[in-house]
Formats: structure tokens, sequence, C-alpha cells
């Protein structure tokens, strides 16, 4: 697994899972329960892991889409 994306934001999570699911990318997000036990303050970053031989490709999408990778 290699991490794609870093966001304290569930909505660019969101729909940057949509995004690599619609091209049949598997992804995971992690941090989530790390994040809702702070109290959802964003004090932790959520982190998506996208497979090494489908990274290039997610990283292809995530930039169509102008989605800021937080790194």
């Amino acid at each position: 697994m290699k991490e794609l994306l870093r966001t304290t934001d569930p909505t660019v999570m969101a729909f940057a899972s949509a995004l690599l699911e619609g091209e049949d990318i598997p992804c995971f997000p992690l941090d989530v329960n790390m994040s809702i036990l702070h109290g959802g303050i964003a004090a932790i970053p959520r982190r998506m892991m996208v497979r090494e031989q489908d990274y290039d490709r997610a990283l292809r999408v995530m930039h169509d889409n102008e989605i800021d990778l937080g790194r």
C-alpha cells in the first residue's frame, strides 16, 4: 500500500474515494477512527492508501480533478 493523499477534510476523502472507485481503483482510508476519537477537531489527518500498482493511475485521477494531496 502507498499513501496517495492526506487531509483533515472528510469531504475530500469521500470525493477522492468516489473518484477512485469510479475508476476501479481500490482504496483504503486510514486514521479515520483516530480522527473521530479526538472529537473531529482535525488534529489528525486522514490518509488514503492505494495499492502500489495502482498508484500512478490514482495520482492521475487526483491531479485531473485538482485534489490537493496534502503533502
